[in-house]
């Protein structure tokens, strides 16, 4: 027994520098960032821009695979039962922190089971319409919404998605009854938009732009508290009457939960680096956004406080788990 007792002893005095090695020679093999929208959506732009920054800095490859479906679930599910040690990443936006309130039989735990890495960044969203529907600003829009109650629509990335929980809030300050079209991505909200399918869309700048500037858009305000350089001329959703809308959307990085602390570290502190690069802040900044920084366990908090006031704001706009 008691030279059993020492090999055992033995093998953990060698484990603990192996393990203690992975971590220093972290990565030594393509990392995997899966994407729970489609290709094009401002998640999976963010999440191209911060992938590139790694490869170069590290020297491997890093994967970006989209894995859309459920309000996102579908990808953030995967990560969440990934081996956790650091080569399955999730980059998620702010819908992740309601779908607990949406879906009955979530095949994870928001809190337990996945950790924050890092903030990416924050995209304001755009409220657009198609220029046959004959409005053009804010309020036309409201007044002719609440002249047909219950017929306008607006489109989302599905339920619980950030382009959700915007719409919901400004439905609620603006006083209007809209019904809501899940689809499948900002791709196909902005071509139904654009066609006049949509009555009215939030879509991040990040995604707007290119048709906003092309005419094939109207822009009738932004999310955020103060104007975007990008968008100068349009107002904010505060300045166009409705207070109470205003909509911050954020794009981070998740890991599952149990992946090793100075991994995790070593993570947030590289992309902390890239975000303050003047290229990738030049990048962020012609798509209409800027960058975020904190530290992974601030970043952990944030999620948290995110989880309990969106999630009411879903709750007392109606939602319920399906």
């Amino acid at each position: 027994m008691t030279s059993i007792k020492y090999f055992l002893v033995a093998l953990a005095v060698v484990a603990v520098p192996a393990l203690a090695q992975d971590a220093t020679s972290y990565p030594n093999r393509p990392i995997r960032i899966i994407v729970p929208f489609t290709p094009g959506s401002a998640t999976d732009i963010v999440a191209r821009l911060v992938g590139e920054k790694l490869n170069a800095a590290w020297g491997q490859p890093v994967i970006v695979e989209n894995r859309p479906g459920a309000g996102g679930t579908i990808g953030i599910a995967q990560t969440a039962k990934a081996d956790p040690d650091g080569y399955t990443l999730a980059v998620v936006s702010t819908g992740h922190v309601v779908n607990y309130v949406l879906y009955k039989d979530l095949p994870y735990d928001t809190l337990k089971d996945l950790a924050g890495v890092a903030p990416l960044a924050s995209l304001p969203s755009v409220l657009v319409v198609s220029p046959a529907l004959g409005v053009k600003s804010v309020k036309e829009l409201v007044a002719a919404a609440k002249a047909k109650p219950g017929e306008f629509n607006y489109g989302t990335a599905g339920v619980g998605s950030a382009a959700h929980i915007n719409s919901e809030k400004f439905n609620v300050a603006a006083g209007i009854q809209a019904v809501h079209v899940p689809l499948k991505g900002t791709p196909p909200i902005l071509t139904e938009t654009m066609g006049g399918r949509l009555h009215f869309a939030w879509v991040p700048s990040v995604s707007s732009m290119g048709p906003v500037k092309d005419g094939k858009l109207v822009a009738l305000a932004v999310s955020t508290p103060a104007r975007i350089a990008a968008l100068p001329e349009v107002p904010t959703i505060a300045e166009a009457g409705f207070p109470g809308g205003e909509f911050n959307f954020w794009v981070g990085i998740l890991a599952p939960a149990r992946t090793p602390r100075d991994i995790v570290a070593r993570l947030n502190a590289e992309i902390n680096r890239a975000l303050r690069s003047p290229e990738m802040n030049d990048r962020l900044a012609k798509l209409g956004g800027e960058p975020m920084s904190m530290s992974a366990p601030r970043f952990d908090a944030f999620i948290r406080q995110e989880y309990e006031v969106l999630g009411k704001v879903m709750r007392d706009a109606g939602a319920k788990p399906q």
